[in-house]
């Protein structure tokens, strides 16, 4: 793995809906490229609660998670060296030890992958 893909979905305001439309759309992409691991910037909102396009995309992947679409996701608040699945990821992927969010407890972002 050369690099981590990042996506971006609060790039131009979306509403949820658009964003999780764009997720499934990029994920799909990045699956046909074999691309293994995937970072997923959706913000945390405004409010201070979790915005809307977080609890969209994180619904969407749980789902995708147990229907085998995606292999699993990390939710960016558990990616540290103290979470039993960033383990298996850091160990499959050791380039994700350069990410800037590791052990950053950012709710703003998730991981997602196909196989460890």
């Amino acid at each position: 793995m050369k690099h981590i893909r990042e996506i971006n979905l609060e790039l131009r305001w979306p509403t949820a809906a658009e964003a999780v439309d764009r997720l499934k759309a990029e994920l799909a992409a990045c699956r046909q490229m074999h691309t293994p691991v995937v970072k997923i910037i959706h913000g945390y909102g405004s409010s201070g609660k979790g915005g809307r396009i977080r609890t969209a995309c994180r619904t969407y992947l749980k789902e995708a998670a147990e229907a085998g679409t995606i292999g699993g996701w990390i939710a960016g608040e558990h990616f540290s060296i103290f979470d039993e699945t960033t383990r298996l990821c850091l160990r499959t992927w050791p380039l994700l030890r350069q990410d800037r969010d590791l052990d950053g407890e950012n709710r703003g972002v998730c991981y997602v992958f196909w196989q460890h």
